[in-house]
């Protein structure tokens, strides 16, 4: 082989092995439907495989539950999603849909703000929806799928 070949060659890996990986998570927004009323997005497409996390309350590690106002209970879902996708190897910017349980759609406003902070400026694709009930009598239950990036 040549030393020109071997050098194409070099480059061809350097450049597929050193770029940054491609953007995996892309924002739909559709032109003509009404504009997200909150802090999320119309959908999100996934260019890698999804990971699916169960609901998450408002329990400790040790799994004793945290009967505090809808923030502390949405701040401790919260962390508890971001703990399970640490352990995958992800951060909530890889969460491409989340669905909101709560008790009340009393408050609704309150879980916005706190979810808001969670996320940044991403913004996943998110229904939320009042039930008669949740584990433990917790008031509010995150659950979230989010996409694993392409190797």
């Amino acid at each position: 082989m040549s030393n020109a070949i071997r050098a194409g060659l070099l480059m061809f890996v350097l450049a597929c092995c050193s770029s940054p990986p491609r953007p995996m998570i892309t924002p739909i927004s559709a032109q003509g439907a009404p504009a997200a009323i909150g802090p999320y997005s119309h959908g999100m497409e996934c260019q890698g495989s999804l990971v699916f996390l169960s609901g998450q309350i408002a329990l400790r590690a040790d799994g004793t539950f945290v009967d505090g106002t809808v923030e502390e209970q949405t701040r401790l879902a919260l962390a508890n999603v971001a703990t399970i996708l640490s352990s995958q190897g992800l951060l909530p910017s890889h969460v491409v849909k989340a669905t909101i349980f709560l008790q009340t759609m009393d408050d609704f406003a309150a879980v916005n703000g706190v979810y808001a902070d969670f996320f940044g400026g991403h913004r996943p694709a998110r229904s939320t929806v009042a039930v008669a009930g949740l584990p433990k009598g917790a008031k509010v239950e995150i659950e979230v799928v989010a996409c694993r990036p392409l190797p």
